[in-house]
């Protein structure tokens, strides 16, 4: 008896001993749950299934609303091309006649454009469509419609078509744009190098964008999501498929895509085309000046303690500019009550009054203030191109 409980004993003792040496050293060996090594951090509330359907994963459903309001737009032009010397020989037009000689030849161009009103009005860029004489727009849908200019903004870079349809086309939907932030996820929408209709997704780099030359009035959105030529005029939409902004230019040195794109806001478009639909045209003041920056130097040589302002270089003759007294190194400082930081500020100042409305101007003229009652006149429109 003796001896089975020694065995017994033994027995035991090696069954422990070979239990702790594996809980210590292959604890998985042993059934049951188990201490994770890495221990990762999520929502306690909505387990990783769930966050993962979350609908910022995917911005399919603003595309959804945003592309049927998106069209193809394609242009054509008649163009003179250059006459060989040799076609105007009497000689060889007696054997060769004027087969050879086609002084015409039709050029081709591509853009996007977006579906404003349901009616058929369309928004684009002015340059997709400022050298065409034939516009064509290709619907999300696949059926092209010949399209009618109703109106163009060169100094916006902005043109509203029409197309004649008969059932309400895809309007798209205005978002406010007070609601856009610097950090806000942004899809742009075209027809990039005519590859077909494509998105492509970024956030708002900055905002108030100006003074880089594109356009006379500039105001622009820039973005980092792809923007390559054929995208002009396209869609630039927040993450509810609302749009933001008219995709207008890019900042290359290849041609293609850097990641710094520039839109023009939904609000300035949004004026822009209301004011071509009601006359054809937009109208701007204008008081017939030249106007440049005030540097440093110059600021210090007209007594000024700041470069607040805008340099009168030059006065229009006949101009409301001249009317009112003004001269060619006057320093314009403010309008009305409205101070003038710098000449951009000055040119959207003026344009954005009535012409034939009187504004006081304060100017500086030789170390001295004073000021003069401006009627505003109408800016001239910039002729089409032929």
């Amino acid at each position: 008896m003796r001896r089975l409980w020694l065995i017994f004993a033994q027995a035991v003792t090696v069954a422990v001993a070979l239990l702790f040496v594996v809980s210590t050293f292959r604890p998985e060996w042993l059934p049951g749950e188990h201490p994770t090594v890495i221990q990762i951090q999520g929502d306690s509330q909505t387990p990783p299934a769930v966050a993962s359907t979350n609908s910022t994963a995917s911005y399919a459903q603003a595309a959804e609303r945003a592309l049927p309001a998106v069209v193809h737009i394609f242009t054509s032009k008649e163009m003179a091309t250059q006459r060989n010397p040799f076609l105007d020989d009497p000689i060889f037009r007696h054997f060769f006649g004027d087969r050879l000689g086609k002084p015409q030849q039709r050029t081709s161009g591509l853009g996007s454009g977006v579906i404003a009103t349901p009616d058929g009005y369309i928004l684009t860029n002015n340059h997709v469509i400022e050298a065409a004489d034939e516009i064509e727009v290709a619907l999300n849908d696949g059926r092209k419609f010949p399209a009618r200019l109703v109106g163009r903004d060169p100094e916006t870079d902005l043109a509203v078509l029409q197309i004649q349809v008969d059932t309400p086309l895809p309007a798209i939907t205005f978002a406010s744009e007070s609601s856009l932030h610097v950090g806000d996820v942004v899809l742009a929408i075209g027809n990039p190098f005519g590859v077909g209709q494509t998105v492509t997704m970024g956030i708002v780099s900055a905002l108030q964008r100006n003074h880089l030359g594109i356009s006379t009035f500039e105001n622009f959105i820039q973005t980092d999501a792809a923007i390559n030529p054929g995208n002009s005029g396209g869609a630039l939409v927040n993450g509810e498929g609302a749009l933001i902004g008219i995709n207008a230019a890019i900042y290359s040195r290849s041609g293609g895509s850097l990641g710094i794109g520039f839109a023009i806001p939904v609000g300035f478009a949004k004026d822009v085309m209301e004011q071509i639909i009601r006359s054809g045209r937009v109208t701007r003041g204008w008081i017939g000046v030249e106007i440049q920056d005030l540097t440093p130097e110059l600021a210090n040589s007209f007594g000024l303690e700041s470069t607040n302002g805008a340099l009168i270089a030059g006065v229009m003759r006949g101009g409301p500019a001249e009317a009112a007294g003004i001269r060619p190194g006057d320093v314009l400082t403010n309008i009305g009550k409205q101070p003038i930081e710098d000449p951009q500020r000055m040119l959207e100042s003026i344009a954005a009054l009535a012409p034939g409305e009187h504004a006081r101007f304060t100017l500086v003229r030789g170390g001295k203030r004073y000021q003069a009652d401006v009627q505003i006149g109408r800016r001239p429109m910039i002729p089409r191109p032929e």
